[in-house]
């Protein structure tokens, strides 16, 4: 089963809320999508044993074949492609913006004069350890990378279907929470009792219904801020899965890198019934099916 967990907003506990889960469950694979940002190391602390480059395709024009027909800049979906046409002033040119590029090989795949080919651009890397009986994958973007959604695709691959896998994505309601939610058989949905809070969690709720992920919510800091976001799930019958309340133990722990389900064990048994619930809201999914 693949679970992830996301929110609309930065700074809920999504992070912590993941590694905490991945603390109390047994057999389990954590995937840090988070590849602009990864944090979850410092709580889960594995030993990295495997460090691979991660690459994407680009285009390359050969100017000696390349008759500026345009059809690489109509079949490209993302804008990365622009054809200067012949003029007095110049012989003409294609335009490639590497950093705006997919790679999804359309353009080579299409060229009339197979003018195109593909070469490789690093575009971050990919670490993978364990911790005990904890498998860990995550990404690290480089530095001044415009898109993260191609890192997040390859740290996916990583994914062991025989375990319980465990998402942490991204923040945000934009293309890389998308990427890394995408294909899970449920989503948590982190979030604090706030008005921000609430205005990014209906944006989230949003995007998940669109792709018909199953999901609930874990209310952080709980006894915070107003009701509002208990009334918003009540109204559209989400699930409220658990409701983690604001303790001075958990913020020091936090600062100090200690996932919550350390210092209070006690939490792993609720972490334990959130799970049970998701297994058996997936269970029927599946049965709908």
């Amino acid at each position: 089963m693949i679970v992830s967990v996301a929110s609309g907003k930065g700074g809920t506990g999504k992070t912590t809320i993941a590694s905490s889960l991945a603390l109390s469950l047994k057999n389990v694979q954590f995937i840090d999508c988070d590849v602009e940002e990864p944090n979850a190391q410092i709580f889960l602390k594995p030993d990295i044993k495997e460090k691979t480059k991660a690459f994407i395709s680009v285009p390359r024009v050969d100017n000696t074949k390349c008759t500026l027909c345009g059809k690489c800049k109509e079949v490209c979906e993302y804008n990365a492609i622009a054809v200067l046409p012949k003029s007095q002033r110049g012989d003409g040119k294609v335009l490639i913006f590497q950093e705006l590029c997919h790679g999804c090989g359309a353009c080579a795949m299409l060229c009339p004069e197979q003018a195109i080919t593909e070469v490789d651009r690093e575009i971050g890397e990919i670490e993978a350890g364990s911790k005990d009986s904890l498998d860990f994958v995550h990404g690290r973007l480089n530095i001044g990378e415009a898109m993260s959604p191609p890192l997040i695709r390859q740290v996916k691959k990583h994914i062991n279907p025989s375990k319980t896998v465990i998402i942490d994505a991204p923040p945000g309601t934009s293309c890389p929470v998308i990427t890394a939610v995408k294909g899970s058989d449920y989503c948590i949905l982190v979030t604090e009792p706030t008005p921000f809070g609430l205005n990014d969690l209906v944006l989230a709720v949003g995007g998940l219904r669109k792709l018909a992920i199953p999901f609930g919510v874990i209310i952080n800091r709980s006894d915070l801020g107003n009701d509002k976001t208990e009334k918003y799930c009540a109204s559209e019958k989400i699930n409220v899965l658990m409701r983690v309340p604001f303790k001075k133990e958990i913020a020091l722990a936090y600062s100090k890198g200690v996932p919550m389900a350390e210092i209070m064990p006690e939490l792993k048994e609720e972490f334990k019934k959130v799970f049970k619930i998701i297994c058996g809201t997936v269970d029927g999914e599946n049965h709908k099916q």
